[in-house]
C-alpha cells in the first residue's frame, strides 16, 4: 500500500474514531432516540433548517464511515420531520454515504482485488458490465445483505458512479419510507423487527429479483420470436 493509500486509511480511521466518540454512547439506539425526541424535535422547531443540515450530515458520516445505526437514524428523521422532507433528508443522506463508501473501498480494495483474482474478477466485471444495475438493485432491495457489504462489494467491480448513486437512490427509497413512516408513531415501536414483517421482507427480495428475472426471460425467448 503507497503512502497515499496509508494517509487516507489513517484519515478514514480518524474520522471514524471522531464521529464514534462525538456520538454520546446509546445515541443511535431505539432507546436513545426515544429518551432525547422531545429535545430534538423541540430544536427543531426553533432551528428548522440548521436541523436539517446537522441531520444530513450526521446521516452521511454515518453511511459513509460504515457505523451502525442508519436505521436508527431513519426513524428519528421520521419521528422529526415531515414525510416529504425525512425523505429527501435521507434518500440522498444514504446515497451519498454509500457512494463515498464505495469509492473508499474502490481506492483502497479495487487494485489489489484485481489483480490477486483476476480470473475471479474477469468474469464478475463481465457480469457486472451486462447486468451491474440489475444486480446492484437486487442486493439494495434483499435484506440479507447490509447496507456497508454492498458498498463495499459494489467498490471492488467497475461500476461506473453515477450508475451506482441512482441505482442505490431508487431501490433504497421503499425502505426508506417505511422506516420513516414508523417514526411518526416511534412511540409504539418496540424493536427494529417490528417495522418489517416477514411478508415485507419476501416483497422486497421479490422486487429486487424482478428486474434480473425479467432479463433473463426476454434475452432466452425475445430471439426465438424474432427468428
Amino acid at each position: 500500500m503507497n503512502i497515499r493509500k496509508t494517509l487516507f486509511l489513517c484519515a478514514l480511521l480518524g474520522a471514524f474514531i471522531l464521529t464514534f466518540v462525538m456520538l454520546p454512547p446509546g445515541t443511535l439506539s431505539l432507546e436513545g432516540i426515544k429518551t432525547h425526541q422531545q429535545a430534538l424535535l423541540s430544536h427543531v422547531n426553533h432551528a428548522p433548517l440548521r436541523s436539517a443540515l446537522i441531520f444530513f450530515a450526521l446521516y452521511v458520516a454515518v453511511s459513509a464511515l460504515s457505523i451502525p445505526g442508519a436505521a436508527i437514524l431513519t426513524l428519528l428523521g421520521g419521528a422529526l420531520f415531515p414525510l416529504w422532507e425525512g425523505t429527501v433528508l435521507v434518500s440522498f443522506a444514504s446515497t451519498l454515504g454509500a457512494t463515498l463508501a464505495m469509492l473508499a473501498s474502490r481506492y483502497l480494495l479495487r487494485d489489489g482485488i484485481q489483480r490477486r483474482f483476476a480470473q475471479q474478477m474477469k468474469t464478475v466485471n463481465a457480469g457486472m458490465a451486462h447486468d451491474g444495475a440489475g444486480y446492484l438493485f437486487a442486493l439494495r432491495l434483499m435484506p440479507l445483505f447490509p447496507f456497508f457489504l454492498v458498498n463495499l462489494l459494489m467498490g471492488l467491480t467497475r461500476i461506473g458512479v453515477y450508475r451506482y448513486w441512482w441505482v442505490s437512490q431508487v431501490a433504497m427509497l421503499p425502505a426508506t419510507v417505511v422506516f420513516l413512516n414508523a417514526g411518526r408513531e416511534l412511540g409504539k415501536v418496540a424493536s427494529l423487527r417490528d417495522i418489517v414483517s416477514p411478508g415485507m421482507l419476501i416483497a422486497f427480495t421479490l422486487l429486487g429479483l424482478l428486474p434480473l428475472a425479467t432479463r433473463r426471460l426476454f434475452s432466452r425467448y425475445l430471439p426465438s420470436v424474432k427468428k
